[in-house]
């Protein structure tokens, strides 16, 4: 197995196992509706860097109760994964599925002359 293949097996473990404590283990009402993007873990095991989604308004409460509950979850993580080194938690807001709302939001809101190809300049010259 390729050392590549192996983290992304040993993020995509960490993730679903993250996800799965904060869906089950957890009562903080910070923490609740969140989703776990996506977990990057060193080679060494050592860090775990954990990228979650929420509400935009929910920024500063979702990561205020992630760092309150940091020292539960990794023991939770620690116990499901059965490593002999449990990564220290790092949690990170994951802006790029906002990114992608905006996107979503402009491309419904495109001029009609756009759309139909009326009035805009093709995008490769054409041969005469």
């Amino acid at each position: 197995m390729s050392r590549e293949s192996f983290g992304r097996k040993t993020d995509e473990q960490v993730r679903e196992t993250v996800a799965a404590i904060l869906a089950t283990e957890m009562s903080d009402p910070r923490v609740a509706l969140i989703t776990v993007t996506g977990a990057k873990v060193s080679p060494d095991r050592s860090v775990a860097n954990v990228y979650v989604s929420s509400h935009p308004d929910r920024y500063d409460e979702v990561i205020a109760g992630l760092d309150s509950a940091k020292g539960r979850i990794r023991s939770l993580l620690g116990h499901a994964l059965g490593w002999r080194v449990t990564p220290e938690l790092r949690f990170f807001i994951d802006e790029s599925v906002d990114a992608g709302e905006r996107i979503a939001e402009a491309l419904t809101h495109v001029p009609p002359t756009l759309l139909d190809g009326i009035g805009a300049e093709p995008s490769v010259p054409e041969d005469d």
